[in-house]
């Protein structure tokens, strides 16, 4: 199958640091390349990937300095897609609505993954409007705002099986170790909930998280003077190859969410180090964590403390083997082919249709259906 993914700018795929969605595209680029398909894959052009990478702009947005306006590469990188559709039997775009536009007024097979919050009220407009156009949503969680959308099907995220693993000797037992914080500090993230947890169960806490500019004030007013406390660790970003260490070192994850999570990578990748997770009931949390078996759910502060002196009731080893059954790259990458699969046969019942019913309305009108119509028809008399 010829594939195209279409990655959004702002972050090489995979990431150098923090980025959710261009990770994602990575792992299921590879993992498409794997199985045997053909994948042309638009992104930044410090993108590492196994596919043939057609670069939308030369760095990654987030990270140029010189880049001001981040639209312009994103419209140019889609016009270079519709001028090579030709190309590719199927599109899978992950820029959100950027190209629906253009997208409907192409015949081809195409989905979208909508990998952010849809809790939006400008979106309901915009998904009235563009009811055609086939979506794929991460958590059925994540669906519940847009029913009106053209939903394809769910797909959960996945991680290539090896990148990350439980370390060696690693200290996450209950009996030691401490408690981790990884992704982004906001005020939905509630870093200072982890912080609160920590501290009344007298367990340590790690923090490995960026802060995003626009939530620079949250975290000088708010977060800040929380780092001050001695069981606290505040790390920073870290990369992708510091992840095991990090989450096999812990006793647990922390996922003290404040809102309607769409995925949250993070929880899966702390599955992958063998590391259960105490996370809120929020979002797409109850589908990704099995509460007693992977982790506990929780609805308040208190809950989660009592969880954390109940982590010795878990196995390790089966959160291990939960993320193999359910959360590997592999299974994404066949649970995509699946969909494109669909895609396909629908444009070409859709094309057959519309030749049927071309023919049906030339055979009604008298026009000798192996004749164009707009040429003048043979005299019979």
């Amino acid at each position: 199958m010829r594939i195209a993914q279409v990655a959004p700018l702002y972050e090489s795929v995979p990431p150098k640091l923090y980025g959710g969605t261009e990770r994602v595209v990575s792992y299921l680029t590879d993992a498409l390349v794997d199985l045997g398909h053909d994948v042309t894959l638009f992104a930044a052009g410090d993108s590492i990937t196994r596919a043939q990478l057609l670069p939308g702009a030369p760095h990654a947005l987030r990270l140029d300095p010189d880049a001001v306006d981040a639209l312009a590469p994103h419209l140019v990188m889609l016009e270079r897609v519709y001028q090579a559709l030709d190309t590719f039997d199927v599109v899978h775009f992950h820029l959100d609505y950027l190209h629906f536009p253009l997208s409907r007024r192409y015949q081809f097979a195409r989905l979208t993954t909508l990998h952010g919050r849809l809790d939006i009220p400008e979106l309901q407009g915009l998904y009235d409007c563009y009811r055609d156009e086939p979506v794929v949503s991460i958590s059925d969680n994540q669906r519940r705002p847009l029913p009106q959308a053209h939903w394809r099907g769910t797909v959960y995220h996945g991680l290539p099986r090896e990148l990350l693993r439980p370390a060696s000797g690693a200290g996450g037992d209950a009996a030691g170790g401490y408690l981790a914080f990884l992704g982004r500090i906001s005020p939905e993230k509630r870093v200072d909930r982890a912080i609160e947890i920590a501290q009344r169960t007298n367990v340590p806490l790690k923090i490995a998280a960026k802060v995003d500019r626009v939530d620079r004030e949250y975290f000088d007013e708010r977060i800040a003077p929380l780092l001050r406390s001695p069981l606290v660790e505040y790390i920073g970003e870290i990369a992708e190859d510091e992840k095991s260490a990090f989450l096999s070192g812990a006793r647990a994850l922390l996922f003290p969410i404040d809102w309607e999570e769409p995925f949250g990578l993070v929880m899966i990748e702390a599955l992958a180090c063998g590391t259960p997770v105490v996370a809120f009931r929020r979002g797409s949390v109850p589908e990704i964590v099995e509460d007693g078996v992977t982790g506990f759910l929780v609805d308040s502060v208190d809950a989660a403390v009592d969880a954390v002196g109940r982590l010795d009731a878990l196995s390790r080893a089966t959160c291990r083997q939960v993320f193999e059954q359910r959360f590997t790259a592999e299974r994404m990458a066949r649970d995509y082919v699946a969909a494109y699969t669909s895609q396909i046969a629908q444009r070409t019942e859709r094309q057959s249709f519309k030749q049927t019913r071309a023919l049906l309305k030339r055979v009604e009108s008298g026009v000798n259906p192996g004749v164009k119509p707009d040429l003048p028809l043979a005299s019979h008399h």
